[in-house]
């Protein structure tokens, strides 16, 4: 009897394996470092920093764009005939959890939480997966980078940014200064009973409370470290220096004007450099963010407005608003595998008030500076050759078509678990 109930075990082991097995890896193989120059021609070039150059060329060797202009020289190059096409920075995806999660409705598949409340070692890119079957159905829509975010309670970890074609966590890590997550505290419904209302006050106060503690115990600890009187390693708060020190960033994630009041002011003593996440809000207190010099990463652009009362086109307007109020801002695409759809959330954005040039810079360079990182996003001398050339406009639904993506000047796979379906049925 045991020995049938072990083989039991062992058949649903290996059958649960080999059923996982395609859920959890691709096999388009990671491309090698780019070893012959290139260069583009006859493209029309969407530079992000210096407007839209029409009929150029782009030439990049060992991962950099080296020239930009008309009749770049092609000795010893590989050519590529853009004429009628256009070529965009690659696209940097915020606020993700691409790598972390695979099939969302399966827990198994799903790193993107951690027990706790107070978490602000972890690194959330410690469970990225870069062989994840999402990530080349990203990519052919022209997403190159995307920052890997932990989700969770308060202080939930740190995220990174990653280059989604690589063998290894450690191959897709991009330098980029610190960023630790904080989820701040909301009560979406207040009850109607009286005894309800008052038990969710109650939580929220204490929610309030617990991270005003880690505030302040992070601070205690760095005064400490300061003074090298610190007796017992506590690797939360030890973890948390740089932020003190301004040398990371905090991300504080929120949406309505009272938690982001709320969060500059509980923040407001400690110096933080500050990025608001969610933001649907951020844009009526402005004056507030502008006085600390806090950014914006906005990621509801597709959902429905916050407020019965709201116009059903708000959540298309709030770019502009935030445009409007000098806020610096970087549109974000929260998910998984509907990241895809990033370009297109910036063209929506630009029929409600942004133009095409500042849309697209929201998803670009705005994204890498937000991120701390000063030679991606654009395309520009000495800045990474990372590429993305379409046959129509990227942020148009109806006419973009990705022909080619380029990371540190390497030509990336474009095919995907999708396009592999979709021509196994064609045959059928």
């Amino acid at each position: 009897m045991k020995s049938s109930v072990a083989q039991m075990g062992l058949a649903l082991l290996m059958t649960y394996t080999l059923v996982s097995q395609p859920v959890t890896a691709h096999d388009m193989v990671p491309t090698m470092t780019q070893s012959q120059v290139i260069v583009i021609q006859n493209a029309t070039v969407h530079t992000v920093s210096d407007g839209v150059l029409k009929n150029s060329d782009v030439r990049f060797e060992q991962g950099k764009i080296t020239a930009i202009g008309k009749a770049l020289p092609t000795q010893d190059a590989e050519v590529i005939d853009a004429s009628n096409k256009h070529l965009y920075p690659g696209l940097i995806a915020l606020d993700t959890s691409i790598g972390l999660v695979e099939v969302s409705m399966m827990r198994a598949s799903n790193d993107s939480f951690e027990v706790g409340e107070s978490n602000p070692q972890l690194l959330a890119v410690s469970a990225y997966n870069p062989d994840s079957e999402i990530i080349p159905t990203v990519r052919v829509n022209g997403i190159t980078h995307a920052q890997v975010v932990p989700k969770g309670k308060a202080f939930a970890g740190q995220s990174s940014l990653v280059s989604l074609d690589s063998w290894t966590i450690e191959d897709a890590l991009v330098p980029a200064p610190k960023q630790f997550h904080l989820y701040w505290p909301n009560i979406w419904r207040l009850a109607q009973d009286k005894e309800k209302r008052d038990e969710q006050l109650k939580g929220y106060q204490q929610e309030l409370s617990a991270i005003q503690t880690s505030l302040e115990q992070g601070y205690r600890y760095k005064l400490a470290s300061d003074a090298k009187s610190v007796e017992k390693i506590d690797i939360r708060w030890q973890a948390m220096l740089p932020l003190y020190q301004g040398k990371a960033t905090l991300f504080v994630h929120a949406n309505n004007s009272e938690q982001i009041e709320q969060a500059i002011n509980m923040t407001r003593p400690y110096g933080f450099k500050l990025v608001i996440v969610g933001g649907y809000d951020a844009w009526r207190v402005a004056e507030q963010l502008n006085e600390i010099g806090a950014g914006v990463i906005y990621t509801n652009t597709f959902n429905l407005p916050m407020r019965k009362d709201e116009a059903v086109d708000m959540n298309f307007r709030v770019p502009s608003l935030l445009k409007q109020a000098n806020l610096p801002f970087a549109l974000g695409f929260s998910g998984d595998w509907d990241v895809r759809n990033l370009a297109f959330a910036a063209g929506q954005a630009s029929a409600y008030g942004l133009s095409k040039e500042e849309a697209l810079k929201s998803i670009t360079l705005d994204a890498a500076k937000l991120l701390g990182v000063e030679d991606m996003g654009a395309i520009k001398v000495g800045f990474k050759a990372n590429l993305v050339l379409s046959k129509g406009e990227l942020l148009d639904p109806l006419t973009s078509k990705v022909e080619a993506v380029f990371i540190d000047g390497r030509q990336i796979d474009l095919n995907n678990r999708q396009q592999q379906l979709y021509q196994k049925y064609l045959k059928r």
